[in-house]
């Protein structure tokens, strides 16, 4: 993230932090937004608030429809201008609000749009989140190595999160014990892979199954690149090329069909080296 020009104008900071869109309203959710991935504010300061993206970049909701509406761009951006511009100013703001008595026994998403692209910005969050007992948050990240490092060592009680697939951490999570989030082509995709669907509700993703299958939007270029893929799959296929340009040779894939390890070619080989000893 970049600083604040010199001689520049701070933006105009929100005076309302949460709101409500009516699928969250229907479930007592309440969203913290930030404008999604890269991209510049009015002053001219570049940012990046998704610095874990992968694939996900490529097809990403919040780069599309009402996301980019003036009004709505506007105030995500103004949401992370305070967050950049006065880092205690928003924790203090925040708190706040939260202390209202509509939140108690609420759940907030932590980024409708965004991710915790910072340890400075995670941390405000974690104290937010203990100062507030009374209030359920929960989140999906990209940001595997950071929640690893600073979350999950004393993660707060009223706190919940998914890790979620299309990221360039992908190779640490592990679905045997990660609670994690793939996006399908569709329902029919998830059910078949033995994913458990948070379609009816969004909480499931952290309060359903394990395995959590996020049906892919409905977006006719999005669903073309997409091309049949899970985001885990087809950031697979991207980490083994650049391996392959970076070293001259693809790594095995080691991805999970229904939880079972496919067998890559060199298993194949090592079994076929194990059979000509024993034949020895």
């Amino acid at each position: 993230m970049s600083s604040t020009p010199s001689g520049s104008t701070p933006s105009p900071r929100p005076t309302r932090l949460l709101t409500q869109n009516r699928e969250m309203r229907a479930i007592g959710v309440w969203n913290w937004s930030l404008p999604a991935w890269a991209g510049r504010l009015p002053d001219g300061r570049s940012y990046n608030t998704c610095p874990s993206a992968g694939v996900c970049r490529q097809v990403c909701y919040a780069r599309h429809g009402t996301y980019t509406w003036p009004v709505v761009r506007a105030k995500h951006q103004a949401n992370l201008a305070f967050v950049l511009d006065d880092l205690p100013g928003w924790e203090d703001a925040m708190t706040t609000e939260l202390g209202a008595a509509k939140f108690r026994g609420a759940w907030i998403r932590i980024h409708d749009s965004g991710d915790f692209f910072s340890d400075a910005y995670t941390f405000a969050w974690l104290r937010i989140i203990c100062a507030r007992p009374e209030v359920n948050f929960y989140a999906y990240t990209k940001e595997v190595a950071r929640f690893r490092a600073l979350v999950e060592p004393q993660a707060p009680e009223n706190l919940l999160w998914v890790y979620s697939y299309g990221g360039i951490h992908d190779s640490a999570l592990d679905p045997e014990h990660d609670r994690v989030a793939d996006v399908f082509p569709d329902e029919e995709a998830i059910t078949e892979a033995g994913w458990h669907s948070q379609e009816a509700n969004d909480l499931l993703a952290v309060l359903g199954p394990r395995l959590v299958g996020i049906p892919a939007n409905r977006i006719p270029h999005y669903l073309k690149r997409l091309d049949g893929r899970t985001f885990r799959s087809w950031q697979a296929e991207v980490d083994a090329e650049r391996h392959e340009r970076l070293h001259g040779r693809r790594p095995p894939l080691r991805l999970l069909t229904n939880d079972r390890p496919q067998v890559t070619e060199e298993d194949q080989d090592r079994s076929v080296a194990e059979q000509r000893d024993r034949a020895a």
